[in-house]
């Protein structure tokens, strides 16, 4: 009775393998897959594959939706059963896929968090070396980081995998080349404040790095640092500043891409530089702008403002 199971499993594991190896997919990607088709997995049972049509997948669903689960989570787990049963119908295991004409429900599309102008300078100039940091060579990296973030919208995993090539790009043109999801490349245009971090980085970056160490930014050990210790090193800087809240990298990302639409209306060069491949992902930036420029006409227009009682 095991056999079904055993089957779906393996499957699943090739499916995974594929994206691995052939499409080169990120490991935060994979992981992801994983546990959605875990669910699938879970679903079937003992059962095969081929016995799950669409009734069962939608009743699948309503049940993830009763439990909490998101529209946006229910949306990417779909598209992870509508890949692996295309995967499946094209290797003959099934005879159509019972994924492709159902949709996840819809549901409230959430603003992601900004600084504001000030809030982002604060944070970037706020703490100093003798206040902050013992260690000068360690504030200067994490100064860098947290600049460089600011400064070009970069994703943590983007940071992250930058070598000392960017630095020779960067002296050559002020821009420097990232490689970020699916292995896309984009270049992107780097601020004085943040060259003058990196150049301050780089000067001090011997006394740390391994001696073949190829990263840009490296830990304690002179290896490359991880993007949880960049997460932890973002978040003790911003509690040093003052900040209640959290900070996270793609804050400033968000940051980043606000104040930029902001100042220039462009959502063209803002869709770029952020890397998205959809101009629908850039456009959640324009409720951030509407909701700045709301606030000030309620501040400042005559006609907008509230009697006091």
């Amino acid at each position: 009775m095991s056999a079904p199971s055993n089957e779906n499993a393996r499957q699943v594991a090739d499916y995974l393998g594929l994206l691995s190896g052939q499409r080169r997919q990120s490991a935060h990607t994979l992981s992801a897959y994983a546990r959605d088709l875990a669910r699938l997995v879970d679903l079937a049972g003992e059962q095969p594959f081929i016995v799950i049509d669409s009734n069962n997948i939608r009743r699948q669903v309503a049940l993830l939706h009763g439990k909490g689960l998101s529209g946006r989570s229910l949306a990417r787990l779909l598209s992870a059963w509508r890949g692996f049963f295309g995967w499946l119908q094209r290797q003959g295991g099934i005879t159509c896929n019972p994924c492709l004409s159902l949709r996840a429900p819809k549901s409230s599309r959430r603003l992601p968090d900004a600084l504001s102008v000030e809030e982002s300078i604060g944070l970037l100039t706020g703490v100093r070396a003798d206040e902050a940091e013992s260690d000068a060579v360690l504030f200067l990296r994490d100064r860098a980081m947290f600049e460089l973030f600011y400064s070009s919208g970069l994703r943590l995993s983007e940071l992250d995998g930058l070598n000392l090539d960017a630095l020779e790009a960067l002296r050559a043109s002020g821009e420097i080349r990232v490689t970020g999801k699916r292995n896309k490349t984009r270049v992107v245009p780097v601020g004085s404040k943040a060259q003058e971090a990196l150049d301050a980085w780089a000067a001090a970056r011997a006394t740390l790095a391994a001696p073949e160490e190829n990263a840009l930014f490296v830990s304690r050990r002179g290896t490359r640092i991880s993007m949880r210790m960049i997460q932890k090193r973002l978040d003790r800087r911003a509690r040093e500043a003052g900040f209640s809240a959290p900070v996270h990298p793609h804050t400033l990302r968000h940051s980043f891409a606000s104040h930029l639409l902001q100042s220039s209306g462009d959502l063209r060069a803002v869709q770029e530089m952020l890397g998205h491949s959809s101009i629908a992902s850039t456009q959640v930036y324009t409720h951030l702008d509407f909701q700045h420029l709301s606030k000030i006409y309620d501040q400042a227009h005559p006609r907008a403002r509230r009697k006091r009682q």
